[in-house]
């Protein structure tokens, strides 16, 4: 008698065991989103933006990052809200409006570019900060190391000073003769310094002089054009930066009217009339961008997730600015363009 009641007793026990490690499967098996909404968490995701507000947040790259966060098992609006905050390209506003999403308390803060990045930076220590794209977050002492990030800040860096000798091996393609580059950069970037070395480092392994021309407003790339020799400076190579992301028409339009062949790592540039753009997969840099920010919702801490770098690049030409500049594309470099534009 007495084994059967521990027997009857143990399977009392048993099934409530059970009963409460399914239910606990059960939780963990349930999508993030469901997770989420039953224990009534709303993230509260910041933009921080240089530029101008986009027609909407759904438009170009952002959707990539929207795209991102649904296959990830998150819908905007029930499982987090996004705080946007747009600068208008006067990059003095960064500072204060970095202050209000810290003071709305968001669970992350995405910063756009070095500036936003920066601004971010000054306004919190402890809430995360990712950053989609910056050219050299090492140098600019956003991170102590990619491996190890270390405090609150991580992301997906372009390499924006690591693809300079391409950026040449391009230009020398359809300019054979080059013997002297233009590099457009703006003085306020925490990364032009670095760029402008190893701009200089690789044009002096193949042969071609760097001429640095500073712009930091719209007259100043204006008189930056004007100021170059043109019996000298045979094409130009614009730095991969916030400010001139905004400029794109212009810088564009200045280096067809001067006759300089032009190329940059936005795919934009050449979409809006420069010759060639190189550089890494913006797009693909939001989505990766959201898994890190489901990383961090998740409870990983930024100091322990590595900064991701770009897993491909891709050239984008212009073959209607080619023409008119006069030059001729070789075959090769056709074949190399992920598109082509006519």
């Amino acid at each position: 008698m007495r084994q059967f009641r521990m027997s009857n007793c143990g399977f009392r026990i048993g099934s409530a065991a059970i009963f409460i490690v399914a239910l606990a499967l059960g939780i963990l098996a349930l999508p993030l989103s469901v997770y989420a909404q039953a224990q009534g968490k709303v993230w509260r995701i910041g933009f921080l933006v240089p530029q101008s507000r986009p027609v909407s947040s759904a438009d170009g790259y952002y959707r990539e990052f929207l795209s991102g966060m649904r296959d990830l098992g998150y819908a905007e609006g029930k499982d987090f809200i996004l705080e946007w905050r747009f600068a208008d390209g006067q990059y003095e506003r960064l500072p204060g409006l970095a202050a209000e999403l810290v003071q709305l308390k968001v669970d992350v803060l995405i910063a756009l570019a070095s500036p936003a990045i920066r601004a971010a930076r000054q306004a919190t220590t402890s809430i995360p900060i990712v950053f989609p794209s910056t050219g050299d977050p090492v140098g600019s002492g956003f991170v102590a190391s990619l491996a190890r990030p270390g405090g609150n800040i991580t992301g997906v860096s372009n390499e924006n000073v690591g693809v300079s000798a391409k950026l040449l091996e391009l230009l020398m393609t359809v300019t054979p003769k080059l013997s002297c580059v233009a590099l457009l950069v703006n003085p306020g970037s925490s990364t032009h310094a670095s760029h402008l070395k190893t701009v200089q480092a690789d044009a002096q392994v193949v042969g071609v002089q760097v001429v640095s021309a500073e712009a930091g407003t719209p007259d100043e790339i204006d008189r930056a054009f004007a100021g170059l020799p043109p019996k000298r400076v045979r094409a130009v190579i614009i730095a991969s930066d916030s400010f001139f992301l905004n400029q794109w028409r212009q810088i564009a339009s200045l280096a067809l009217k001067y006759r300089f062949p032009s190329i940059t790592q936005r795919g934009l540039y050449a979409d809006a009339g420069g010759l060639m753009a190189y550089g890494g997969n913006n797009a693909e840099n939001w989505r990766r961008t959201a898994a890190i920010v489901d990383k961090i919702l998740k409870g990983a801490k930024p100091a322990d997730i590595p900064v991701e770098q770009p897993m491909k690049f891709e050239l984008v030409l212009n073959l209607k600015t080619a023409k008119t500049l006069g030059l001729t594309v070789p075959p090769s470099l056709l074949m190399q363009a992920v598109r082509v534009i006519e």
